[in-house]
């Protein structure tokens, strides 16, 4: 970049004035993608006019970037949108960080905390030391002397600014007539918001400077030549192997005898459910958590002592791995009685956020364990970090797919429909909790909108959806603002649609704002609160 570097800064200030225009003063929507998009284009355009090609791998990761840049902005709910920018941003930091080598399919968990610390650096100081270099260069070829007007012109802008602001008060306060011409001047640029200019001026530009840092690293920083690891392990293996397999051994007679003892209650389902006293609830959510825990911390054992225990012979390769095999099965086990807990709660008390997210993280957890289970007996250790990588997308990109708040809202009213029961101790129906609707984004109100205006709906069902979109029909308008187009959110557009579909229906519902929280009344008189409900 050196044969242009005025294009590398003009770029960057381009970028950072856009993030201006898109973000200030504006909601999170349409804005990020655009962003996003423009980063890309300008640092592609920077790489590539200096004949910096991508390695072939590495636009691999345009993939999940592109997809998760369109969720940004198509989902509203929560954890999908947080997983969304953020697996966006880091799909941009991979991709500086092996543009020009595309190793990152190799990277253990040791490169990619690796390259994260030197992409910060290169961010904080590639810029100094690149406008030193073209400096120097300048110097050496005499072109500096060529582009040494810019420097003073601002040096005495600076230096006039004040001196002028002096005389020009000194002035106005002499002559009323020119005060008041002056005023009116001044007004034409706002000054009284000249803090908030300076402060956005600051932040574009420091946001220009992390920006080139971050296109001169995948310049010159990229090739990836060598991985941690890849000639001699970080450290030796310093663990023997009796050790490492009596603790192996340990814990899977610890698994096996859990498993025995506890496999009546494992797949027994609703026949066991009072078997020692435990109720509904205490059996389908007693031990869940621990569970999960169980299987984490089990990934985490396995991978340690994969790392850290010698294995001379090929015997003690396989009893490493006969040792890993079983346990895994005994957690996938373990996994197979926690999803059923969690189905059983479902039916009892309905979807939540949180039980979804739980229900797809199972899933992936027990892939995970399966891949690094497979990895180990192919000796290909370092691949782990690909598979969590791998697992950590299928994940968030699961969320995204299965639209978590629609989700919750179809499965709660078909459990309502279906008159599903729950086995508390007096056996009593739940009924659906419209309440906990209005803690859901804008991804939940066509689902309700459909429910609402499907004709098998019964009557009961349909008064109790019409209520809570009633209440989240008022709390949209009591924002007020308009949106800009930098705003735009399909999540956001499809939900004002939905609510237009039945705005002559919601009209019927009367809503009594002189209390807190407000309340909604059916056309059949009874009285719902707006107040959402929370649970777990």
């Amino acid at each position: 970049m050196n044969q242009h570097p005025n294009r590398l800064w003009i770029v960057a200030l381009a970028l950072g004035w856009a993030f201006d225009f898109l973000f200030w003063m504006k909601p999170a929507g349409i804005n990020f993608a655009i962003f996003v998009t423009l980063c890309m284009v300008g640092g592609l355009y920077l790489l590539l006019s200096n004949g910096l090609r991508p390695a072939p791998r590495s636009l691999w990761l345009l993939v999940p970037l592109a997809f998760f840049a369109v969720i940004s902005f198509v989902r509203r709910e929560p954890l999908t949108a947080f997983l969304a920018y953020t697996l966006t941003l880091t799909a941009m930091s991979v991709f500086a960080v092996t543009y020009l080598g595309g190793r990152w399919m190799q990277y253990s968990l040791s490169d990619y905390f690796k390259n994260a610390f030197s992409l910060i650096a290169s961010q904080l100081s590639k810029p100094i030391a690149f406008m030193a270099e073209v400096r120097k260069a300048q110097a050496e070829s005499g072109a500096a002397k060529k582009s040494t007007l810019v420097g003073p012109i601002l040096r005495g802008l600076l230096i006039a600014l004040p001196i002028v602001a002096l005389f020009a008060s000194l002035l106005s306060s002499a002559d009323v007539v020119f005060g008041n011409q002056l005023q009116k001047f001044i007004e034409l640029f706002r000054l009284e918001k000249l803090p908030e200019y300076i402060f956005r001026a600051i932040y574009i530009g420091i946001g220009a400077y992390l920006l080139a840092g971050t296109f001169l690293h995948a310049a010159t920083r990229s090739t990836d030549e060598k991985l941690l690891g890849e000639d001699k392990p970080l450290f030796a293996p310093f663990l023997g192997f009796t050790e490492a397999a009596i603790v192996l051994g340990s814990v899977f007679a610890l698994f096996l005898s859990f498993v025995i003892v506890q496999f009546q209650y494992f797949f027994g389902g609703n026949a066991n459910i009072h078997i020692d006293g435990y109720t509904y609830s205490e059996y389908a959510v007693r031990g869940f958590g621990e569970l999960v825990t169980v299987a984490f911390f089990t990934l985490l054992m396995l991978l340690s002592l994969s790392g850290v225990t010698r294995r001379e012979s090929e015997g003690q390769r396989r009893a490493f791995s006969g040792l890993g095999v079983g346990l895994v099965i005994l957690v996938l086990v373990m996994l197979v009685s926690a999803y059923q807990r969690l189905v059983l709660y479902e039916s009892a008390y309905g979807f939540s956020r949180l039980r979804t997210y739980t229900h797809v993280f199972l899933i992936w957890i027990g892939l995970l364990l399966v891949a690094t289970l497979v990895l180990e007996i192919l000796r290909r250790e370092r691949a782990l970090a690909l598979a969590a990588v791998i697992a950590a997308l299928g994940f968030a990109a699961s969320l995204s797919l299965l639209n978590v708040d629609a989700f919750i809202v179809k499965q709660n009213v078909q459990r309502e429909l279906r008159g599903q029961t729950k086995a508390q101790d007096d056996f009593s129906r739940v009924e659906l909790d419209s309440s906990y609707f209005l803690d859901l984004s804008d991804d939940a109100v066509p689902a309700l909108v459909d429910a609402y205006r499907a004709s098998s709906t019964p009557a009961s069902v349909k008064e109790k959806l019409g209520a809570a979109l009633a209440c989240i029909r008022y709390e949209r308008t009591q924002d007020g603002r308009d949106i800009p187009w930098q705003g735009f959110h399909l999540s956001r557009f499809y939900a004002d649609q939905s609510l237009a579909l039945i705005k002559t229906s919601l009209d019927k519902f009367k809503l009594n704002k002189a209390d807190y929280p407000v309340i909604v009344s059916s056309p059949s008189g009874n009285d719902f609160s707006c107040s959402p409900y929370y649970y777990d």
